[in-house]
């Protein structure tokens, strides 16, 4: 029996996920322009595909940006679990993590821009950091490395110092990165509950290497 109508299937599948990829990599680039206004039109070209294959996965523009921002968040969030899969302190982990991050507004200046224009995603989305950000410190918490009341409050003040120090590299382009994101997390890792001599050791750790993890920049 010919398997004919599974290749065609499949070859189907996997133009649909093309067409699917380039759009939210517009989008991307869009958000991180601030330009969210253009029409559907502009984002097609810049895709470079058919009207019509933008109705084919979006019903809105508004829909496409939001998926946008998801993908963004969700790519860096699996980046990150895969460079701190091997650190058995939790602590290090949410160190590593927040210190990665703070290193990514130079980096991957494109991705900083979506996430400093999505600020309040960064709290309530079900991917990207929010959660794995949580689930850190909770870790954390249970190893007896932090002590925190209310995690809630805990994540908030981790975006909280996120954003910030995000849009402080920004405005400052000849400030210090690496100083700067590793006195913030220690500042962090204290309000946790860390000692000074405990968030200073493990702000002064190697961090993982992104790039042998494969990080590409911003991912659909």
């Amino acid at each position: 029996m010919s398997n004919a109508p599974t290749q065609q299937v499949n070859r189907l599948d996997r133009r649909k996920a093309r067409t699917r990829a380039a759009l939210i990599r517009a989008a991307q680039s869009l958000i991180a322009e601030g330009r969210t206004s253009v029409p559907i039109l502009e984002i097609t070209q810049a895709a470079d595909v058919g009207m019509g294959s933008f109705y084919n996965h979006f019903e809105t523009k508004e829909q496409l940006f939001d998926a946008a921002v998801e993908a963004a968040l969700d790519a860096y969030g699996q980046l990150l679990d895969r460079v701190t899969a091997g650190i058995e302190d939790p602590a290090e982990v949410f160190a590593s993590s927040f210190r990665l991050t703070g290193r990514l507004h130079r980096r991957e200046p494109e991705l900083s821009r979506v996430l400093l224009s999505n600020a309040l995603r960064l709290l309530s989305a079900d991917n990207g950091l929010a959660p794995r950000a949580r689930r850190d410190i909770a870790a954390a918490v249970d190893a007896g490395r932090f002590t925190v009341e209310d995690l809630d409050v805990a994540v908030t003040m981790t975006a909280g110092a996120l954003i910030a120090l995000g849009q402080l590299l920004h405005d400052q382009p000849s400030r210090d990165m690496e100083a700067t994101t590793d006195r913030v997390t220690e500042d962090l890792l204290r309000m946790f509950g860390m000692t000074r001599r405990q968030a200073q050791r493990i702000c002064s750790l190697p961090l993982p290497d992104l790039d042998a993890a494969g990080n590409s920049g911003p991912a659909a």
